[in-house]
């Protein structure tokens, strides 16, 4: 498939991300399509991203969560490539002719990424046996969401990322569903980005975003399984981290630690909801 930079647009969703999100920018190609969604609604942000680079439009958006936030993206994206991107993410100089290059032999995708340059830290996941295409190009069951290039047409009914997902796990949602349709997944091994990891946000709000994180990390791990399995599996595969927070959570309360206390009483509460079938909604400033 022929990827090239004027048939594919760049998505990144930032929040409190103005301490990294120049650094992903200029690591990207200088003329191509951008288009940012700016869930804290940082109009100096907007106006300055929009002045410093070429072809990028910010939208500034309710922080609506990865998923809806990416659907909005890709929606208005024009091109057949929507290119979804972590904002911690930075493209080595190559990246993206070698990932073009590599396209040239395969003839259909859904989904495909360069490979993360941190080999103790791959950003796929493989539990079938593939056939093998060439020596630079794996196909896969999983890439983890900070890079996924995405082919609009193996998408008609635009079912792209479930909204119900606020944080986590949507990536996983995206690619299974993908696969039980028999579509594509691959990485390029000659194509390589960095990613810093836990950097998407202002250090700054770390606290609250790990809070944030640790309830939505226990609530999708719920809503995964009993969308894909049933609620019996999903119960047996968050009790032990319902206890383990239960625990602590009183543990600590009697420490006197305030902070554990509360970190553990957010996995809690990500649990539970998860078990009473109560919609996300756990949401920080």
């Amino acid at each position: 498939m022929d990827i090239n930079i004027e048939n594919t647009t760049f998505i990144i969703v930032t929040y409190k991300s103005e301490k990294i999100i120049y650094n992903c920018l200029n690591s990207l190609p200088e003329n191509s399509i951008k288009i940012i969604i700016e869930n804290s609604k940082n109009l100096n942000l907007k106006n300055d991203l929009e002045k410093k680079y070429k072809n990028l439009t910010v939208l500034l958006n309710e922080n609506s969560g990865f998923g809806a936030s990416n659907n909005l993206g890709i929606k208005k994206c024009a091109t057949q490539f929507a290119y979804i991107l972590n904002p911690d993410v930075t493209f080595q100089k190559d990246t993206f002719d070698n990932l073009s290059k590599s396209c040239l032999d395969i003839s259909d995708f859904a989904i495909i990424s360069p490979l993360h340059s941190d080999k103790n830290y791959p950003n796929y996941k493989i539990r079938n046996k593939y056939g093998v295409i060439n020596a630079n190009i794996l196909e896969v069951d999983d890439i983890d969401g900070f890079s996924m290039l995405i082919n609009k047409n193996s998408f008609k009914d635009e079912n792209y990322f479930d909204e119900n997902f606020f944080l986590y796990l949507e990536n996983n949602d995206l690619c299974l569903r993908v696969k039980k349709i028999n579509q594509k997944i691959y990485v390029i091994l000659n194509s390589f980005i960095d990613h810093k990891g836990g950097a998407s946000s202002d250090p700054d709000f770390s606290s609250k975003i790990e809070y944030l994180k640790n309830w939505h990390w226990m609530w999708s791990k719920f809503y995964y399984h009993h969308k894909h399995d049933n609620y019996i599996y999903a119960c047996l595969k968050i009790f032990k981290n319902l206890t383990s927070a239960f625990c602590k959570s009183i543990l600590y309360s009697i420490l006197g630690n305030k902070n554990k206390k509360a970190f553990y009483k957010a996995r809690l509460s990500g649990c539970i909801n998860g078990l009473l079938l109560k919609k996300s909604w756990y949401r920080i400033d």
